[in-house]
């Protein structure tokens, strides 16, 4: 699919960037950069390059935070029995994790309570609630979810629990009648897109100001923190940024046993480091297999084991679960997508297969939107309803989309570019309809091609291991700090070869500059013909440092290309 291409800033870069680039001691391209994405000062590039863990928010910057750290303190010290419920998936598995191993190492003991996701779904239930009073619970932590379970709160409260909800989700019109509630979202400020296990992170640095003993070191909770952040696709800039930057250095350490053994299942070496991308695609899948699959306890006893030999077994374990949840994933794939392509003339689509499974029609979505580049929710049958999952393109706020229809809906949960919901099958059609109606009004009556953000023009003489030893400390890349994309000048396309099933492997030069680079077009083979062999056109690309069989080489990884007659950006604003 074409993509549209624009600068990232409309504005030039200015000529005193040059200055900050030569005091902060970095190259003008990556000065320039920074200064696109909205850093204008040598203060924010430097706390951008350097986000050391003290330019973290105090904890009471989380609106109702502090509430929250002193109801849990008092409850300890009255010694209740305290229970940590959290979600499924990655971000809520890891909370619990940090939850736990932080009052372990205060010597307090904490149950905890994952949902199972096919059984019962997410957030709290009353159920639930019920059974860990009959087990002697009179103290209940929520994480990663609770900010919508008005009813389950409710209940808690009856059998005499304390309630403290953290969460992250966005609030409904009514918060819960906990004794108190802690979320980001309640209002905006510097922690407003944190995770579930970064709200939990910094609820446990609040309650340990309030705990009598020895403080314990919470910089070994950071690997949890950046494992569960980078899953839940959370935006990668500031609060995150430091936790997620500090973390990925626990996590090449890899002294948790569950870590060292989850990499080795991936294929890594223990000590290796790990990008966002390889914790999304490798480490992330692993641990959301057993939540998906209704048994998301056996990711919490990785992360928790105290050994290799306890872990070990878990990993394989949860490897063996995600090549299954991969093979279902496939089979769902080939049906949603012929069924997407039946609704050619919807700006916004309701998948649905009786048989789906619930815990992996949220990945398909999100493939589905890849492939059509339009707001997707798929559905499936369950106890005589239908509950789905979707997600959503950059331009469409997918939550408020669902708000507008919430009168067909049971219920509906998420973020702007993901949720959940559900509803009664006769409402299957009015929903395919109303979803098209909200989207086609929000984003016009035609579909839309993505946009290709680029940082700036960049000759081939340009790129050497020092730029990209520049940009690597830009890293992790993701949501809200993607990986810078480079627009070459006119190169001449010198050899073509195709490689695998659909990657295309070229030869090319830039003359004027005389040098010449490999590029690599990743599942591009149909779209990128042969017939471009000998031509001089520009591409988008982002240099790489290519490891593979021995000595360290540059390569590019193509983003897109200039057909012929195009003008896709203005190069005045590069």
């Amino acid at each position: 699919m074409p993509n549209n291409w624009k600068p990232r800033s409309g504005d030039p870069v200015p000529e005193a960037v040059s200055s900050m680039a030569e005091e902060l001691s970095i190259s003008r391209v990556v000065a320039g950069i920074l200064w696109r994405r909205g850093l204008r000062t040598l203060a924010d590039m430097d706390r951008f390059l350097s986000p050391g863990l003290r330019h973290l928010s105090d904890p009471g910057a989380i609106p109702g935070l502090d509430q929250a750290a002193r109801v849990l303190a008092r409850g300890l010290d009255q010694g209740r029995t305290l229970a940590v419920w959290g979600d499924y998936d990655v971000d809520g598995i890891t909370a619990t994790a940090v939850v736990k191993e932080y009052l372990a190492s205060r010597g307090i003991e904490a149950r905890h309570y994952l949902p199972n996701r096919l059984k019962e779904g997410y957030g709290l239930n009353p159920a639930g609630v019920e059974a860990l009073a009959a087990q002697g619970v009179d103290l209940l932590l929520t994480v990663d979810c609770g900010v919508s379970d008005t009813q389950a709160v409710a209940r808690a409260r009856e059998l005499g629990m304390g309630v403290v909800v953290s969460d992250h989700h966005l609030p409904g019109p009514e918060l819960p009648l906990a004794d108190a509630v802690c979320n980001p979202r309640l209002s905006d400020g510097p922690c407003s897109n944190l995770a579930g296990c970064g709200v939990a992170f910094m609820l446990m640095a609040a309650l340990d100001r309030l705990l009598p003993g020895s403080s314990m070191d919470l910089r070994r909770l950071l690997d949890l923190v950046a494992l569960g952040t980078v899953a839940d696709v959370v935006e990668l800039t500031g609060q995150n940024r430091i936790l997620v930057k500090n973390g990925l250095l626990l996590l090449k350490d890899a002294e948790r046993p569950g870590i060292a053994a989850l990499k080795e299942v991936c294929g890594l070496e223990r000590f290796a480091p790990l990008s966002a991308g390889r914790i999304g695609f490798g480490l992330a899948p692993r641990l959301n297999a057993a939540g998906r699959m209704g048994d998301p306890d056996r990711a919490l006893d990785l992360l928790l084991a105290r050994d290799l030999e306890t872990a070990r077994p878990i990993a394989a374990r949860l490897d063996r679960v995600n090549a299954e949840r991969r093979r279902e994933e496939q089979a769902i794939l080939e049906q949603a997508m012929a069924q997407a392509e039946s609704q050619a003339g919807r700006m916004g689509l309701v998948l649905f297969g009786p048989d789906w499974h619930p815990g992996i029609i949220g990945i398909v979505a999100s493939r589905v939107v890849e492939r059509f580049y339009r707001p997707t929710i798929m559905l499936c049958a369950e106890d005589g309803r239908l509950k789905g999952s979707g997600r959503s393109v950059e331009e469409f706020d997918l939550y408020s989309g669902l708000a507008e229809l919430e009168g067909l809906l049971l219920g509906f949960g998420g973020h702007r570019q993901a949720a959940g919901l559900s509803l009664e099958p006769e409402n299957l059609e009015a929903l395919r309809e109303g979803f098209h109606r909200v989207v086609a009004r929000a984003l016009g009556g035609e579909p839309l091609n993505p946009t290709l953000k680029l940082d700036s023009r960049l000759g081939f003489k340009e790129i050497d291991q020092g730029l990209l030893k520049e940009l690597e400390a830009l890293q992790p890349f993701g949501v809200g700090n993607p990986e810078p994309v480079f627009l070459s000048p006119p190169v001449v396309v010198r050899d073509y070869s195709v490689f695998g099933q659909d990657h295309v492997r070229l030869v090319l030069a830039d003359e004027q500059a005389g040098a010449v680079l490999t590029g690599k077009a990743w599942r591009m083979a149909a779209s990128l013909p042969p017939e471009v062999l000998g031509r001089s056109m520009s591409f988008a690309y982002t240099p790489k440092l290519d490891t593979f069989r021995g000595a360290p080489r540059i390569e590019l990884s193509v983003k897109d290309w200039e057909r012929p007659g195009q003008v896709r950006v203005n190069m005045s604003a590069l």
